[in-house]
């Protein structure tokens, strides 16, 4: 079954303002971030109701009553925040100002880049569900197969992180995964090499590093067998031409053609989450105003350090 218009539509108009949604990935969870929107609107309980049958628990449950446990595993964490947003998107639909028809383009972090293809009409919700699922879960194996982490590095370049890497990687799995704005590159590996790297960098004259509040070291090699279960997924999965850019984590570049679309969905889990190249490129195209539709406030803050002149909201500012 097909997503309501009302939650995909959003294909913006000739001439109209340059405006883009982001939505946020993994890490964006908390528990009660759904609120009463069950209770305020029929199409978001609609959409957990859906989602429900597709998983075989209580979505709405975990992700207004916890426990944080279970709604921060990977397998749950990455459902509830697709489903999240989306509903976060019906809030975005009900404003006066009709907002959603000045989009023009979209992306996501990470697993966000799903919830820009259901709102570009890519992906079916039912399909992008299931999709999510199938990531998640096989994710979580990877992580309790090979427990690893990952740690933001703020206060230095690409470069020196991956020259880092490269130094303290003792033939262990330590790799740039993420590029979120300046000074703010992630690596991931090894709990070991992860550790080393801390040190390393603090010594080279880091600001700071940050563990994230993950189990796994996600978009690493050591992600290879989940790239496998989702490829198998979305070989059999229906996807369509997106109705307006979305853009890719893999190369920060939208692409319309099908098969190029699961191409990356697949390569994004193993490959490095080019997020501030993905903003760059919407503000070359000229967006000049984001929302972040989804739980949290990362996407705004790390736009700050992108670009501070560019207007940004939450879906319910």
């Amino acid at each position: 079954m097909a997503i309501p218009n009302d939650v995909s539509q959003g294909t913006g108009t000739p001439g109209a303002s340059r405006t883009a949604v982001l939505f946020p990935g993994q890490g964006a969870q908390a528990v009660g971030m759904v609120g009463q929107w069950c209770e305020q609107s029929p199409a978001i309980a609609a959409l957990f109701v859906r989602a429900n049958a597709i998983l075989g628990y209580d979505l709405e449950a975990i992700c207004r009553q916890g426990p944080a446990e279970a709604l921060d595993s990977t397998a749950v964490s990455q459902p509830a925040i697709l489903v999240t947003s989306l509903a976060a998107l019906e809030l975005l639909k009900q404003r006066p100002d009709r907002l959603l028809d000045s989009v023009t383009a979209t992306a996501g972090l990470s697993l966000g880049e799903y919830t820009a293809l259901v709102f570009a009409g890519a992906i079916d919700f039912e399909d992008a569900v299931r999709l999510v699922d199938i990531r998640g879960r096989a994710m979580q194996a990877c992580a309790d197969a090979h427990p690893g982490g990952m740690l933001a590095v703020l206060g230095l370049s690409r470069e020196q992180v991956a020259s880092l890497c490269d130094d303290v990687r003792g033939g262990e799995v330590l790799e740039v995964a993420n590029v979120l704005c300046p000074g703010n590159v992630v690596a991931s590996g090894t709990v070991a090499a992860c550790t080393r790297l801390a040190s390393a960098a603090g010594a080279a004259g880091a600001m700071k590093s940050v563990r994230l509040g993950v189990a796994g070291a996600f978009h690493t090699s050591l992600m290879q067998p989940a790239v496998e279960a989702l490829s198998l997924a979305l070989a059999s999965t229906t996807i369509r031409a997106p109705r307006m850019p979305v853009v890719s984590n893999v190369d920060a570049r939208p692409h319309h053609d099908p098969d190029e679309i699961r191409h990356l969905l697949a390569r994004q889990v193993v490959g490095v989450v080019e997020w501030q190249a993905s903003v760059e490129h919407l503000l070359a195209d000229g967006i000049r105003t984001i929302y972040e539709v989804g739980p949290g406030r990362v996407l705004r803050g790390l736009m700050k350090r992108i670009d501070r002149t560019v207007a940004c909201f939450g879906a319910l500012d």
